[in-house]
């Protein structure tokens, strides 16, 4: 049976709908990026799907218990001390789960008492001569919500001083067990869910005392909030069981993988999430996947497919449209602007019927309009900017701040993440219509332009009738948006609920082994795609393997994450067809003969270890490992235990041993890049394969004579990548540990006379070969920031790929500064990334002068 979300349904899970008391949505933000009132929320027309499993655990899918497949995470291995650790480690965990999810708890028992406090006056009034509503419509709207409370409530008070008391003698199995046993009223709930948000939508339109209950219910605040209550609306309460039983099965799996098989709970929790999860089957098989609108001009219903938010460049400047596509028809749409209270509505743009939508060919895209590129260099700022304040948001939660204080900032970070979402996107997507207009989408990722065309392809492969909405049809069309849509949130982390995943920042080690299935030859090579800031970017691309069914490309590539969920890998077929070749550098020409996607499970993947896997897409199967180092195992710097090499050894080491005031390393790489790889797009920012670059690390370490010939024949990215490694892996930055903290004091002086005379003095204080190795490397960047209108890397993008390695301190250093993974990496690395940019920005600076020069007097460092 094909999955119900491929038809149109959106699989819910609980972190998409969970509680939040802040949250900037795609309902309170027009297209043009203009704040809107906030909508009420709407409900579904039909049932949403309920996600049965959860993405930490595809072993764990009802399919799995269905054959008979155990759920067995590996108990904690190892005797005596270790095992004993293990044990207290597994305890901790279970305390932490068991926690969370009775703060979750806490706030679903208030949502649902909030529901249930207009029942008892609105059942008084249904008796009298004017009643609010009817017994029957009480009845239907409110169908088991008392019984559901009941459950929880007993639940929860059972639970609460279990974790209060917490020890490895305490058990709560029972109570999941129970919980669980319990679900036939969700049961029932489910079955009425649709009729009761139906009833209610009907009532609060004919009777306005009602409309009034119905759009302020007043749910208390958790016990240690400052909040005492919060403001929701009917509809959302009514939706929040439904959301529920995915929650408690998630919590079930991350329980079961922290319990020792041995454990009396173990088989409790087990069978709980038997049950959950066939239960959760069952649902599911029950709900009517389509998503109906209006009738196509053949008569046949009309379903919407898919939806998505996309940049549209119109009119010379990008807007972001909510695209709705049909069984029959394209719409490009925006939220209207309406009044409070009011419900939101759609405006439509314009219309494609799918039998009149071609996908303009080369040729006929040159007469659309260019795309804009934005610089790097300021995508970048953007980018440090919303870290800056993500890392005050995480301080006034911590220092447990204003609310208000924490809605400014978090209202700033959804304006920077909007900007960043509009201006980034540079893959253009174009569609034309046969009658006349051509229209262009700008995307930030090839994997989403192809599964908007194949969705686009596979509907036109049926018999379609050209035809022409009329002002009314249109006008029904565009009012089922609101309801029928699948994506309600503009795609930004700001849009994420306090306690769901941040996501993972750190780098991302993948090697992509090799590909099977393709049925014949062809020149093959994978990218590599990962989220970041709400949206999917390229980060590595395998060589090309020529003439091949099997490519065998081994390649190993580093892939920094920040806040990443998913991994793309997508396979091309190379195009060396000139006639193909655009002149439009981001336009893509080459085939994709398959695509495929995984979660990064932070669990799985923050291993030392290797963890190997198959990407199966189109009948190809892709396999490759990855490995996950944290950015704050990242941050560390390690001394080498063997001092005959160059990596991890002190620069005054190496420049002692070789006689030479820079090492020959340096001297060596630089020479290579400026011979050959200046003109290189992304030269510095693009990652060379990893395998390439230990190879000539070893070389380097050895002082292998073959080391020139070695250079000569490498790819100029491993090169540009191996220099880079070369100054990471300093036993302690170039900069010093010791002038760290007054580089970071120097750069914030406000004074330009003064910051001059400071940063200045820093570099003389800077041991010898540390200070010329520096400007030889300074003079080398700012060659290749003259080629920037080739090579794409202007002095701000240099600064960004080369402050934190040059500046950054060893880890003894680093351990004051240490606090979030995302929080050093915004607040510290902007300030390495200015220290540096100031002295590319600055004239040419001679070493004999600067150690000459009185004009800087001396101050205390």
């Amino acid at each position: 049976m094909e999955p119900l979300s491929h038809r149109g349904l959106p699989r819910l899970s609980w972190i998409d709908t969970l509680y939040s008391n802040f949250n900037y949505g795609a309902d309170e933000y027009d297209a043009e990026g203009n704040e809107e009132p906030k909508a009420l929320p709407e409900g579904s027309e039909t049932m949403p799907y309920i996600d049965e499993s959860p993405t930490m655990s595809p072993q764990l899918s009802a399919r799995g218990q269905e054959s008979g497949d155990g759920v067995s995470p590996t108990p904690a291995d190892g005797l005596g001390t270790g095992g004993e650790r293990e044990a207290g480690k597994g305890l901790e965990m279970r305390k932490l789960v068991l926690s969370g999810f009775l703060a979750s708890e806490e706030i679903y028992i208030n949502q649902l008492e909030a529901l249930l406090l207009p029942m008892k006056p609105l059942k008084a009034t249904a008796t009298t001569s004017q009643p609010v509503l009817t017994l029957q419509q009480i009845e239907t709207i409110f169908y088991k919500i008392q019984d559901i409370y009941e459950i929880h409530k007993e639940f929860y008070d059972s639970l609460c001083p279990k974790v209060q008391q917490w020890d490895s003698n305490v058990t709560m199995g029972h109570l999941f067990q129970k919980l669980a046993s319990q679900l036939g009223v969700y049961k029932a709930f489910v079955d009425n869910y649709k009729i009761a948000l139906e009833t209610a939508e009907k009532c609060s339109q004919s009777n306005y005392q009602f409309q009034k209950i119905s759009e302020e219910l007043k749910v208390k605040g958790p016990k240690d909030s400052k909040e005492s209550h919060t403001s929701v609306t009917m509809e959302a309460l009514l939706y929040k069981p439904i959301d529920r039983v995915t929650r408690s099965t998630l919590v079930l799996h991350d329980l079961l993988k922290h319990t020792p098989a041995d454990h009396p709970d173990y088989p409790l929790l087990q069978d709980a999430l038997r049950i959950s999860q066939n239960f959760l089957s069952s649902i599911n098989e029950d709900i009517d996947p389509r998503r109906t609108a209006v009738t196509t001009p053949k008569g046949e219903t009309r379903q919407l497919v898919k939806d998505g938010f996309l940049v549209e460049l119109s009119e010379g400047s990008r807007k972001l449209r909510h695209v709705f596509l049909f069984t029959d028809v394209l719409l490009c749409a925006k939220l209207k602007k309406t009044a409070v209270g009011k419900h939101q509505q759609y405006d439509c743009k314009w219309y494609v019927p799918l039998a009149d939508l071609v996908f303009p060919s080369l040729e006929e895209s040159e007469h659309c309009p260019q795309v804009h590129v934005i610089p790097d260099h300021e995508l970048e700022d953007m980018k440090m900017k919303i870290s800056a304040i993500k890392s005050e948001v995480q301080k006034e939660k911590a220092n447990k701040g204003q609310s208000r204080a924490i809605e400014r900032l978090k209202k700033k970070m959804f304006e920077n993440e909007f900007w960043l979402l509009l201006n980034s996107p540079a893959i253009p997507f174009r569609i034309h219509n046969r009658n006349g207009k051509s229209y262009l989408f700008l995307l930030s990722s090839d994997y989403e332009r192809s599964e908007w065309r194949e969705a686009i392809q596979r509907l036109q492969k049926k018999d379609l009738q050209a035809f022409v909405l009329s002002s009314v049809e249109l006008q029904v069309l565009t009012g089922s948006c609101f309801k029928l849509r699948t994506v309600h949130n503009i795609p930004v982390t700001s849009n994420k609920d306090d306690d769901e995943s941040p996501g993972l920042y750190g780098f991302l080690h993948v090697i992509v082994h090799s590909a099977k299935g393709f049925k014949q030859s062809a020149n093959l090579y994978c990218t590599l795609e990962v989220d970041s800031f709400g949206y999917f970017v390229s980060k590595a691309k395998t060589r090309v393997f020529r003439d091949t069914t099997e490519p065998q490309w081994n390649e190993e590539f580093e892939i920094e994450l920040e806040g990443s969920q998913s991994l793309r890998i997508l396979c091309y077929e190379k195009c060396y067809d000139k006639t193909k070749l655009n002149k439009d550098n981001n336009e893509i020409v080459d085939k994709i003969m398959g695509k495929g996607q995984i979660q990064l499970d932070p669990q799985a993947v923050q291993t030392k270890n290797w963890h190997m896997d198959v990407i199966e897409m189109n009948g190809i199967k892709v396999e490759f490992s990855m490995k996950f180092t944290s950015r704050d195992m990242s941050l560390k710097r390690t001394p080498s235990k063997k001092q005959t090499g160059v990596f991890g050894v002190k620069i005054s080491v190496v420049t002692k041993r070789e006689r030479s005031k820079v090492p020959y390393i340096v001297r060596q790489c630089i020479e290579e890049v400026e011979k050959r790889g200046i003109e290189e797009v992304g030269i510095y920012r693009i990652s060379g394969v990893a395998t390439d670059i230990q190879a000539l690390k070893a070389v380097f370490d050895a002082n292998n004579k073959d080391i020139l010939v070695m250079l000569s024949d490498m790819d100029i990215n491993a090169i540009a990548g191996t220099l880079k490694l070369y100054f990471r892996e300093l036993p302690e930055p170039l900069l010093t540990d010791r002038l760290y903290p007054a580089f970071m004091e120097g750069i914030a002086l406000s004074d330009p006379a003064a910051k001059e005379n400071c940063m200045m003095h820093l570099l003389r204080s800077l041991p010898d070969p540390n200070l010329i190795t520096f400007l030889f490397l300074l003079e080398h960047l700012k060659r290749v920031a003259e080629k920037e209108p080739i090579n794409k890397m202007s002095l701000h993008n240099l600064a960004t790929v080369f402050g934190p390695t040059l500046l950054r301190p060893s880890e003894g250093e680093s351990k004051a500064h240490l606090t979030l993974a995302s929080d050093i990496w915004s607040h510290d690395v902007m300030a390495q990334v200015q220290v540096l940019l100031y002295y590319l920005q600055h004239p040419p600076i001679s070493f004999s002068e600067l150690k000459r020069n009185t004009l800087y007097f001396s101050t205390d460092v």
